[in-house]
């Protein structure tokens, strides 16, 4: 009850405007990195383990406290999933890019992508906006909604926070750049650790409903079987190739970040996505997040019933 209560809260009104917890939770570990920064992987371990495990406790604290009474657990566990949840900000932000670039306003959506990811928009012409905007529609699926639901099915309020403290992380100093290649390797590597079920959970999700926007399951299966495995990410790779290969498009290739360029593999077959292929994947992605509260939701029933 209080999964689906946090993900109607999501879908009704998005992330909170003012005071999020998470950018809270962002503001404290931007400070305690510049006191514990150091170029060296213990360090960044340290500071990883500090966060999460704060966060974790925190978590536990707070649902040990609501679980005193049935209406206090479904109260609290409302409120971690709707704090964990990023799915209708990242759907809200996915329409309008594509209303930009559908009405070739390239300045604005240059603005906009920041918003979805870490990209340098200023190299990046229509084809390359839309392709970055689609592949981050993708990751965030999973990343934003899929995960969050799992973690909160399998370990209730601290699962729910805990996955936003790493996932959170994992965006602030999961780099491969000089500052962060070290300090932020055990951040990096505990998002992977984290994501690895739901990653697959959400490609899984996202061949059976390939049919929403006209794909088929098996070329969505396809793709993810031969083309995954190319990606430097054993989660990232899961998620852009199911949605390439469910929307007949093709994502990856060159990739221009602030701190450099990489040469991504090609991910699914056809032409470089468009706006309309951006529609399609807001339209998916919406689709899977609803799925995937379904299952996090019988998932928990699972676990509940188990525990008593």
């Amino acid at each position: 009850m209080g999964l689906l209560a946090g993900f109607a809260a999501d879908r009704m009104a998005g992330d909170p405007r003012r005071g999020h917890p998470v950018a809270m939770f962002g503001s404290a570990a931007a400070a305690t990195e510049q006191a514990w920064y150091r170029d060296s992987r213990a360090a960044g371990a340290g500071y990883a383990a500090a966060l999460i495990g704060g966060v974790v406790l925190v978590g536990a604290v707070v649902e040990s406290a609501g679980a005193r009474r049935r209406a206090g657990t479904v109260a609290v566990t409302a409120a971690a999933t709707w704090i964990a949840l990023g799915g209708t900000t990242l759907a809200e932000t996915g329409r309008e890019m594509a209303d930009r670039l559908g009405a070739q306003n390239l300045d604005r959506a240059r603005e906009l992508l920041p918003a979805l990811c870490g990209r340098d928009p200023e190299v990046l012409d229509a084809d390359g906006l839309a392709r970055a905007a689609v592949e981050s529609i993708a990751e965030n699926t999973s990343d934003a909604t899929v995960a969050p639901l799992l973690w909160g099915a399998l370990a209730g309020v601290p699962g729910l926070l805990g996955y936003r403290a790493i996932n959170t992380l994992d965006a602030m100093v999961g780099y491969r750049d000089e500052r962060y290649r070290n300090f932020g390797w055990a951040a990096a590597r505990t998002d992977d650790i984290a994501n690895l079920l739901p990653a697959r959970l959400s490609g899984i999700l996202t061949a059976a409903l390939a049919p929403v926007v006209g794909g088929t399951p098996a070329d969505t299966w396809r793709a993810w079987r031969r083309d995954a495995g190319r990606h430097p990410s054993p989660n990232a790779g899961v998620a852009e190739s199911t949605m390439a290969g469910a929307l007949g498009v093709r994502l990856g290739g060159r990739t221009e970040y602030r701190h450099g360029t990489e040469m991504r593999p090609v991910l699914g077959d056809g032409p470089a996505p468009v706006s309309a292929d951006l529609r399609g994947a807001v339209r998916l992605s919406v689709a899977v997040q609803c799925a995937a509260a379904g299952v996090g939701a019988a998932i928990a029933c699972g676990v509940v019933r188990r525990g008593r």
